[in-house]
């Protein structure tokens, strides 16, 4: 969900199979020869390149209406030991692979070694940012009803909302807000790769990243020289097992950061009740008496967003000052602009059928949350995506289904068992299903993204890319977020791109 991972504290049950993997043996009929690459030095550094890709917008009618797909590059460094191209994801959806590129903070995101060898390019996926992005109405998203409904009424309105949102996103969006699902991503990934002259790619996706990662690989995994796929999502869930696997790890997630405080002085509740300090907190605000108006939602929302990070220090810092009534985060500027680039819906919502069928199955979905994360009140990432997509069963055209990888060299996924946005559970279960085509790593630390967090998360990853000899690293010990050593050779990332506002990372 723009980086996602968590404990496993439920069973698994999968999906209905909805439909076969699709292999690489068979026939493309996106395939044509892609348009060019026209290089220019990018606007704000003359020394990466930044350049479009001419894609269909509907695959099934290659010859009809076109988009530019943005991308950027950074060319090895060490141009007579390079190896190939790197593709990267950060996740989403939603994020920008040409920030991620671009971004000076991201600059040294990969190792020297890796930068030497490969050209890292960064794509924005359809529907997002500079490749013809889905817009959608400011109004309507700032208003929307709650997804929490309490009665008929209330779940009424938010499948006639979530109807009425789809509409305006498509009305000001034109065809792409119907084909920003991932079978068409993974085309236009295909499309990069022949573009740029490249019998077999490298790719890197973090989050929902791992998605077009699995699925590009069920479809060309015979055009793969190296795969990492860093925080997984699991395409196989349908709306009850994802929603309470998600709730299940932002609980976990916060019992870790409990369990830090118990540990550490640097915590400012440390030696104190942390659990009945955060129910009061949470009371406070159930009664109207925080600064700015502030919810027990939006307390919740700060904490599930620390929890990427883990940022533990900062998060309980601020929780205290507001207890004290001081607000110390800075309030997020009110829109100006009539739309916004809002691609949740188009994307997550035509990869993922979450029926639910009536009010008394959505309350009985809710309680179940609620009883696995009462610290949380229920899920939080998860719960916003299933009741999203509420309504919206006619528009998924990429659904549900195990993964199915044939064709494809080992694959190295990466897993956090702490993580607050893509169960660990969830590599589990993706790593099962292919297990002849995959390897997993655990990290037995906290937080959204494994590589880059120590030695023992980057070295074999690195080694992987440039050799292709898969890691025989299969865990890694947890590096305590407050270590400042640590924090400094392995610097904190930005947040991912969340799918709405008050979810860590939402863009306008």
């Amino acid at each position: 969900m723009r980086p996602l991972t968590r404990a496993f504290g439920v069973t698994l049950a999968s999906a209905a199979l909805l439909g076969a993997g699709v292999t690489s043996a068979q026939a493309d009929p996106g395939a044509r020869p892609p348009s060019t690459i026209d290089w220019q030095p990018c606007p704000d550094d003359a020394a990466l390149d930044c350049g479009s890709l001419k894609l269909p917008i509907d695959y099934r009618e290659p010859g009809g209406a076109t988009f530019d797909l943005a991308l950027a590059r950074r060319k090895a460094g060490d141009p007579a030991k390079r190896l190939g191209t790197l593709l990267v994801d950060p996740g989403g959806p939603g994020g920008s692979g040409v920030d991620f590129v671009t971004s000076p903070g991201q600059a040294d995101y990969f190792s020297k070694d890796v930068k030497a060898r490969f050209d890292i390019v960064g794509f924005d996926p359809r529907g997002v940012s500079r490749s013809q992005p889905v817009m959608c109405s400011v109004d309507l998203l700032s208003n929307a009803p709650t997804n929490r409904p309490a009665n008929q009424a209330e779940f009424d309105a938010l499948i006639k909302y979530n109807r009425t949102l789809r509409e305006d996103c498509r009305k000001r969006s034109g065809p792409i807000a119907d084909h920003a699902g991932n079978d068409s991503t993974i085309q236009d990934m295909d499309a990069i790769r022949r573009a740029l002259g490249e019998k077999k790619i490298n790719y890197y996706g973090v989050s929902y990243g791992t998605l077009m990662g699995q699925q590009y690989a069920e479809r060309y995994g015979d055009k793969i020289r190296t795969m990492v796929i860093d925080s997984n999502m699991d395409h196989s869930l349908g709306p009850w097992p994802f929603a309470l696997t998600e709730a299940s790890s932002a609980q976990s997630s916060f019992d870790e950061w409990v369990k830090w405080c118990g540990r550490s002085t640097s915590c400012a509740l440390h030696g104190k009740d942390v659990r009945a300090f955060w129910h009061n907190l949470l009371a406070k605000a159930d009664r109207g008496e925080l600064p700015d108006g502030l919810t027990a939602r939006d307390v919740i929302g700060a904490a599930f967003g620390a929890f990427y990070g883990p940022a533990w220090k900062q998060l309980t810092d601020y929780l205290v000052q507001l207890d004290s009534g001081v607000n110390s985060r800075p309030s997020s500027p009110a829109a100006k602009d009539e739309q916004v680039n809002d691609v949740f819906q188009a994307a997550f919502c035509a990869d993922y059928a979450m029926p639910i069928r009536s009010f008394t199955e959505y309350k009985a979905l809710e309680t179940a949350e609620n009883k696995i994360a009462p610290d949380m009140r229920g899920g939080v990432l998860g719960h916003i995506a299933v009741t999203g997509c509420l309504g919206l069963e006619k528009v998924v055209t990429n659904p549900q289904r195990r993964l199915d990888i044939d064709n494809a060299p080992k694959i190295y996924m990466l897993n956090a068992l702490y993580d607050p946005a893509t169960p660990y559970a969830w590599a589990v279960n993706a790593h099962k299903q292919s297990k002849n085509t995959t390897e997993l790593m655990t990290y037995e630390g906290w937080g959204h993204g494994v590589y880059g967090r120590s030695e023992c998360t980057t070295a074999p990853v690195d080694q992987y890319l440039i050799s292709t000899k898969v890691p025989t690293v299969r865990r890694c010990e947890a590096v305590e977020p407050a270590d400042p050593a640590a924090q400094a050779t392995y610097p904190t990332r930005p947040l991912p791109v969340g799918p709405r506002p008050g979810v860590p990372g939402w863009l306008r």
